[in-house]
């Protein structure tokens, strides 16, 4: 199943941040093995860089985000710090293996506000979640189809379907009118979370072995 979208302007978000408590180190073969690049910026081609293949990550500060194909397009892959010994680890939809673009993910040390819309340009019946991870949208009595978005705290990330499984899409401050916005080829998201790290939320982050 292929998932591509036009998302050319995504990786403008970071363009004004602050880059030095960011740092990500990427291995042409898994388990951290081969040639090494370590990033503090974005990289919209990792093969004009010289690294046509990415089998394992080491994430040392900051969050960041994965692309499949390069300019920060295809599917995405949220990258926390931690090891990725395997292409594996850092995706849920098992789709493809290709990372060819990263950039930082914008973090938003408010407390973390998101509001979840029916249909596009934020109509249709709404929910909204403060502060709490939501690994099943039907289990709050919201369906599938959001169609729009919009952050007024925090960094979040979007599944596609419930239990953090799927395509995933990151959701940094500001207002998103339809899916495309967003990276989506379809309004469809099952499961939402927070994204926090020690550096912005002194109150903890996500731990993927909770």
């Amino acid at each position: 199943m292929a998932h591509t979208a036009v998302q050319g302007s995504i990786g403008s978000r970071t363009a004004s941040m602050g880059l030095r408590n960011y740092k990500i180190c990427l291995f042409q073969y898994e388990n951290y093995q081969g040639r090494c690049m370590e990033l503090n910026s974005e990289c919209r081609n990792l093969c004009d860089r010289g690294m046509d293949r990415i089998r394992s990550i080491r994430v040392e500060c900051g969050v960041w985000v994965g692309y499949e194909l390069e300019n920060m397009l295809g599917e995405m892959f949220i990258l926390e710090k931690g090891e990725y010994p395997r292409w594996d680890c850092w995706s849920n939809s098992y789709c493809s293996d290709c990372l060819m673009s990263v950039r930082p993910v914008r973090m938003d040390p408010q407390d973390h506000r998101i509001c979840l819309f029916e249909c596009r340009s934020f109509e249709g019946r709404k929910m909204e979640v403060c502060d709490e991870d939501i690994p099943s949208l039907w289990s709050y009595g919201f369906q599938d189809h959001v169609a729009s978005i919009e952050v007024t705290g925090g960094t979040w990330v979007g599944y596609q379907y419930p239990g953090y499984r799927g395509y995933q899409y990151v959701f940094e401050h500001g207002a998103y009118k339809n899916w495309s916005e967003w990276g989506a080829r379809h309004p469809q998201i099952q499961a939402i979370r927070r994204v926090r790290d020690m550096m912005t939320h002194r109150r903890g982050y996500f731990d993927m072995t909770a």
